[in-house]
């Protein structure tokens, strides 16, 4: 199925479509492409509100830009594959019969399928700048995405 299909089926039910995804095999490839591809996005949406703040404070766009491409293309995926790892660690302790490629695959999927959201936070925030809305824009997101990653989380902990 698309990538977008996907998406939009994740809105509709987060643990089928883990589910979906994990019957279609171990593949890590596919996994770092959605943890890489939500991380190029969230780069993206950081976009227009860096500009903002290098307009109304007089920095320099380009350092701020290098920076925030470092800590999301270079330094979130290591965080993310960290907290995998540690979630991991808990489903175990709890019981859990699922595996590390499907707490993994779980979480990078949560994050890759609630872009669409962080894009709309990234434009109020770049737009509007700092406030009420989007601080609204971003509350919903992260409920969003802990649905998402808690729900394909328990999918994938409850697969045999």
């Amino acid at each position: 199925m698309a990538l977008t299909h996907n998406i939009a089926a994740t809105y509709r039910g987060p643990g089928r479509v883990i589910r979906r995804l994990l019957d279609l095999g171990q593949r890590e490839d596919r996994a770092l492409a959605y943890l890489m591809g939500a991380c190029a996005l969230i780069f993206v949406a950081q976009l227009p509100r860096l500009s903002r703040e290098a307009h109304l404070t007089g920095q320099d766009l380009d350092m701020l830009m290098g920076a925030t491409l470092m800590a999301w293309l270079f330094i979130a995926p290591l965080l993310f594959y960290a907290i995998a790892f540690l979630v991991r660690g808990i489903g175990r302790v709890l019981g859990g019969r699922g595996d590390a490629y499907g707490a993994r695959l779980a979480l990078f999927w949560a994050l890759f399928a609630s872009t669409p959201l962080i894009l709309l936070h990234g434009l109020v925030a770049g737009f509007v700048g700092p406030g009420l809305e989007t601080q609204i824009v971003g509350l919903i997101w992260c409920c969003v995405f802990l649905w998402f990653w808690i729900g394909g989380d328990i999918a994938q902990e409850r697969r045999t």
